[in-house]
């Protein structure tokens, strides 16, 4: 498949996107380059080859979930500058007219 200037102008336009002549010109071609590799990709004999999602084999990382004990709400507010019972008060964010 070839991609032409009208190709390129018409997404442009579908994007809401203000090209300069010279910047189709260079979409253009570099579409068209993408495609050629693609077609390249596509003449490969992949069949017997496994599909997967990662070119290497991918563990977890993450550490298990542990269930531990967590802080007392007490002691999570006695910092705190300001506070409601057992909230923190912070100030407002939202403008009320009045």
């Amino acid at each position: 498949m070839k991609i032409d200037k009208d190709v390129v102008q018409y997404v442009a336009h579908l994007g809401r996107l203000a090209l300069e002549p010279h910047e189709v010109d260079l979409y253009t071609a570099q579409l068209n380059r993408i495609l050629e590799h693609m077609d390249a990709l596509n003449a490969l004999d992949t069949e017997g080859v496994e599909p997967t999602s990662h070119a290497i084999p991918v563990t977890c990382v993450f550490r298990d979930d542990l269930v531990k004990d967590s802080f007392i709400v007490e002691d999570s507010i006695l910092n705190a500058p300001e506070k409601i019972g057992s909230s923190f008060k912070v100030p407002p964010i939202i403008e009320v007219e009045e």
